[in-house]
């Protein structure tokens, strides 16, 4: 390809359908904190949602970054606790304890399905010589690419496990993908961020990466295209590497013609 060397994806909702068991697994978390709280403190119980809480607080974020965030939208105020606390424990980890247990427990009892268009597309890239790597918060993302057979498709894996022996920041920073992009050898200005989540767009867009893709699988495209994706599509059936390509010739265009004006 001219325009860029590799192609770093964000894995649920983009390669595997596990996004929604992510969504499910905090929704039911908190509602029963939540319930928990109203019937011990008298608070008045107002459920999680999927479009006002998960998507703004909690989707593509580190997980107990994702609990935290979302408490103090509510104003609850939690001690951090420790990695190891008990499912049950009133504190940011057991918390998130909690949710990640409802989460395995949700892919044992559905199984894990994956978007076959986006496979056919990596298998696609790699075709062209295009490198690729996964790029995920999820601490579950290298089990889950080993179970759906998928964890040989990526010459690197940055995940919330390597994230934390690395002390790597979060999205929407851009830590993640910079350095998947530079285990596959390829400088972010050649390479391209698939994201279906606002803040892996915004660390996309951080990175000063030559393309971010927003997936727009859940009616989002507004709000990726606000937080900074170059193109967003709802599917990657028939979309290849020439494609992506000229994509990125179009965005430099683009880019070109506003600097002349």
């Amino acid at each position: 390809m001219n325009n860029y060397d590799g192609v770093i994806f964000d894995l649920d909702g983009v390669v595997t359908k596990t996004a929604m068991a992510h969504a499910l697994s905090w929704k039911e978390m908190f509602d029963e904190y939540l319930l928990m709280r109203q019937q011990r403190d008298g608070e008045k119980f107002k459920e999680f949602t999927y479009e006002h809480d998960y998507r703004l607080f909690v989707d593509g974020r580190p997980r107990y970054k994702g609990v935290e965030n979302f408490l103090r939208s509510r104003n609850i105020h939690l001690s951090m606790g420790h990695k190891d606390d008990q499912v049950g424990q009133e504190t940011i980890y057991g918390l998130g304890n909690e949710k990640d247990a409802r989460f395995k427990r949700i892919l044992e009892e559905r199984g894990i399905d994956v978007y076959t268009s986006t496979v056919t597309l990596i298998k696609n890239l790699k075709q062209h010589r295009v490198r690729v790597a996964v790029a995920s918060s999820s601490k579950n993302c290298g089990p889950i690419l080993k179970k759906t057979g998928l964890e040989e498709l990526f010459e690197a894996r940055i995940d919330g496990v390597v994230s934390a022996e690395l002390g790597l920041k979060g999205k929407p920073e851009s830590d993640i993908f910079l350095t998947a992009a530079q285990r596959i050898h390829c400088r972010p200005e050649r390479s391209v961020v698939v994201e279906d989540a606002v803040a892996g767009v915004q660390a996309g867009k951080k990175g000063s990466f030559a393309l971010v893709i927003g997936v727009a699988r859940e009616g989002n495209a507004r709000e990726l295209t606000e937080a900074g994706a170059d193109v967003v599509v709802e599917d990657f059936l028939g979309v290849g590497a020439e494609i992506i390509d000229t994509w990125i010739q179009e965005k430099a265009e683009r880019v070109n013609s506003c600097d002349r004006a």
